[in-house]
């Protein structure tokens, strides 16, 4: 016999195959980034206190420039390929949910906000009465950490995960995961911008619980953009990510957004928002340990016909909900028919006893109403959350996977 032979692809190949599978923003933020630190190397630029990001400058001299411009240079090698190589992961999972142009959207607002707290923050240490320090009015910071430190905290929102780990040493819980980086960073490396990723926290804690929601358009204004003669040429790039699907309410889905499109500056969202914060009693049966992101981006792929035909099978979905509701029918009947409209309908007729069998009478008592908002607070319909839980058994893994079914 001819022995086994084991073809291993080189490293080049290996590059590449990693390099494609980078969505469009991100891998153009990674390469505009390493150009402006290349060319700044070549020629000796190192006049970095012309482009960072510096409070007297912003305020007194209007430099609003420095606002985008500090984002984008690096000061150090090391320095851009640390935040590079933190972006690629997350930016490249945001950017799957939300769409390459929403996601470029996103990124100007967060370094937009963060600049904005930094400068309140500075002024009211600089010009407090009872001990004025005035250095930070003066401190000169660049990178794109700030910016980081955002994602980080919309990413750990996203995944759901109750605890993160650090470092492989040690878990902490979900929502002090951003701070605890803040002080490893610090304690660790020199020359760090406290003040700079603490912003960068703060917007990502913002954003996420709504507070920048009357700043955020609808999908429709995001597609409108993808359908402009200027941008066809990215568009048709197979990296490059449509916004065609997600929260009809135009925003990543926050613990205050679900289905709703009402600001989320109003007293009664704050209160809801600074309350889950408070601890609360774990009432699941299984605890969700399972951190991947429900995909809201759509590819270049989706047409409009495959939207028409998601909306169709949505009141499709409603309607045998409510012809099944009469007490009649037994309980496994509207498990079965709206597990197939789940799947989009790509099982026959001839697998409804098989459905059926797998998926017993009594499984649609399991669900519980945390689990319930848990998944609808990640943009999914609440009818349809009720159905895939009925289906999975209250299994929260199994049910988002028969939600995603529906999304593709």
């Amino acid at each position: 016999m001819r022995p086994d032979i084991v073809t291993e692809a080189g490293l080049s190949t290996r590059v590449n195959q990693w390099w494609e599978n980078i969505p469009f923003l991100t891998s153009a933020v990674v390469v505009v980034c390493g150009i402006i630190y290349l060319v700044c190397l070549l020629v000796g630029y190192d006049s970095f206190a012309e482009v960072c990001f510096l409070p007297s400058a912003v305020i007194s001299r209007f430099q609003v420039y420095r606002i985008y411009t500090s984002i984008l240079f690096h000061g150090s090698l090391l320095h851009v390929f640390f935040n590079m190589m933190a972006l690629v992961p997350m930016g490249s999972e945001l950017e799957r949910i939300m769409g390459s142009v929403r996601l470029l959207y996103v990124t100007i607002l967060l370094a937009t906000s963060n600049a904005i707290f930094h400068v309140f923050i500075a002024l009211l240490v600089a010009y407090n009465p009872i001990q004025p320090y005035e250095n930070l009015m003066n401190e000169c910071a660049i990178g794109f950490s700030g910016v980081l430190f955002s994602m980080i905290v919309i990413e750990t929102s996203l995944s759901g995960a109750q605890s993160r780990s650090v470092f492989g040493l040690f878990n902490v819980p979900a929502k002090w995961y951003p701070f605890l980086l803040l002080v490893v960073f610090q304690l660790l490396m020199q020359n760090v911008s406290l003040l700079g990723h603490l912003c960068g926290i703060l917007s990502g804690f913002a954003y996420t619980y709504g507070l920048f929601n009357f700043l955020i358009p609808r999908t429709s204004f995001y597609s409108s953009i993808e359908s402009t003669s200027w941008l066809s040429s990215c568009v048709r790039r197979p990296k490059f990510i449509v916004c065609t699907g997600g929260n009809p309410s135009g925003y990543i889905p926050t613990h205050t957004s679900e289905n709703s499109t009402s600001s989320g500056i109003l007293p009664g969202n704050i209160w809801r928002n600074l309350s889950s914060f408070m601890p609360q009693r774990e009432v699941s049966a299984q605890p969700n340990e399972d951190s991947r992101f429900p995909g809201r981006g759509r590819t270049l792929g989706a047409g409009q016909g495959q939207i028409a035909s998601d909306l169709h099978s949505d009141s499709n979905l409603q309607a045998r909900l409510l012809d099944n509701s009469s007490p009649n029918h037994p309980l496994d009947s509207p498990t079965l028919s709206t597990t197939q409209q789940l799947s989009g309908g790509r099982h026959s007729a001839d697998n409804a006893a098989t459905a059926t069998a797998v998926v017993p009478p009594h499984q649609g008592a399991v669900a519980s109403e945390e689990e319930i908002k848990k998944l609808v607070s990640m943009g999914f319909d609440r009818i349809q959350v009720e159905v895939a839980l009925a289906a999975a058994d209250g299994d929260l893994n199994v049910a988002v996977e028969i939600l995603m079914s529906q999304q593709d």
